[in-house]
């Protein structure tokens, strides 16, 4: 595959005093929500989730996801939907607000479930699959999502992507997390895996999002990445980039654009990227598919 790899110059004014912010999303841990939301169904308590803009939050399997429609339409006849990762608490932000905006005027829903700091383990799979349904057989929405993954959203939507990579329309990242080791490393995540880090480091083949991508080629799905190069948290060269390397020698289609620079950040760019936009709006399945 050919150009995989671009350099786009981004300024990093603005980059410091952001990535104070991002530390306090990205690195401390969130306390798991299963616990939390299990508790507060048990009350009969009505699920709550403050979004960038109006939408619907409801449980799926006691866990707390949510529903953006475009204005007008129900969401019958198999409306496009953007599946955003993660929803911890606090999750998706107002840094979403002007992709989502976008996508909801292209007719194309956008949801999302909190199933904790799952890190892609084979329960936080499970609850995603039961969404999917919900919405799908429930709520009439495509069969074939166009899945954005920020940060640690990489580790749950691909792991869920590899084994149904039928049900995929594609896939957009920001700074995504693909391999266990990197983020956030295996003493973490085998506590979510439930095993101990030895057991999961024998296997990482089985769960780590890098060395699965071979189905997801092989069924074709086109993949964009934004990534910064001065990343410390989720260095490019572990994720997007090996990645990217993996993908190509099973012969699929990515784009990977570096922002020289870039870190793990809550820098505007990374969230109203028109080429990030575009393609996603470009491989969203037709209402009539």
């Amino acid at each position: 595959m050919r150009n995989t790899r671009w350099l786009v110059r981004a300024s990093c004014s603005g980059f410091v005093p952001a990535l104070m912010v991002a530390v306090g999303i990205i690195l401390c841990p969130t306390a798991a929500t299963k616990g939390q939301d299990e508790a507060s169904l048990a009350r009969g308590d009505e699920p709550s989730k403050e979004l960038p803009m109006p939408g619907e939050v409801f449980r799926v399997e006691g866990q707390t996801a949510f529903l953006i429609l475009p204005e007008g339409p129900k969401a019958t006849d198999a409306m496009p939907w953007v599946w955003y990762a993660p929803t911890l608490p606090g999750l998706p932000g107002t840094e979403e607000r002007w992709m989502f905006e976008r996508f909801l005027k292209a007719g194309i829903a956008v949801a999302g479930i909190d199933v904790g700091e799952s890190f892609g383990s084979p329960e936080g799979r499970a609850r995603y699959t039961s969404f999917y349904e919900t919405l799908v057989q429930k709520r009439g929405l495509s069969p074939r999502p166009c899945l954005v993954a920020r940060s640690r959203g990489g580790l749950m939507l691909y792991n869920w992507a590899v084994e149904h990579p039928e049900s995929v329309a594609c896939i957009a990242g920001i700074y995504p997390v693909c391999d266990l080791r990197s983020y956030p490393g295996l003493d973490r995540a085998a506590i979510a895996y439930g095993m101990t880090p030895e057991e999961l480091a024998e296997r990482l083949p089985m769960h780590n999002p890098v060395d699965r991508v071979e189905a997801l080629a092989k069924a074709g799905v086109p993949i964009f990445h934004l990534h910064g190069d001065a990343d410390t948290v989720v260095p490019i060269e572990a994720n997007s980039a090996a990645l990217a390397q993996r993908y190509r020698e099973f012969g699929g289609e990515m784009t990977l654009r570096v922002v020289e620079g870039g870190g793990h950040t809550m820098w505007h760019g990374w969230f109203q990227s028109p080429e990030l936009v575009e393609f996603v709006i470009a491989h969203a399945p037709a209402t009539s598919e």
